[in-house]
């Protein structure tokens, strides 16, 4: 990969580590004022319902700021688009459709074959 694609997806990590901090900053700020008290039981549990889905949709960003993380880390460990089952470089669509993976499409199509064979 030459080094105008790295410095594309150096930024391109960079902007999206940025936009999931802030959601999970908002997301927190969201969770802070949940200590109401409801006289009706549907309240309560549609308040319930909703800090659920705010702490999955918190749980998700945690997790992609975690694998922006390790793909920036990549870049500088000079392992970024390459696959880690294969060694293969990952394709450049590939890897701007989805710049945190790690797989090819083949490695990845060949581990949900296997994921999807396990479970049936």
């Amino acid at each position: 990969m030459d080094p105008k694609d790295i410095e594309y997806f150096r930024s391109l990590l960079n902007d999206m580590l940025t936009e999931a901090q802030q959601k999970g900053d908002l997301t927190l700020e969201e969770l802070s004022g949940g200590n109401e008290m409801f006289a009706d039981p549907a309240d309560r549990a549609t308040a319930e319902s909703d800090r659920a889905f705010t702490l999955r949709i918190r749980d998700r960003e945690r997790r992609l700021i975690k694998k922006v993380k390790e793909a920036l880390q990549r870049i500088e460990d000079g392992t970024f688009g390459q696959c880690e089952e294969c060694g293969e470089d990952i394709s450049i669509n590939r890897l701007k459709a989805r710049p945190v993976t790690r797989l090819c499409i083949n490695c990845k199509a060949k581990q949900e074959m296997a994921e999807s064979q396990r479970g049936n």
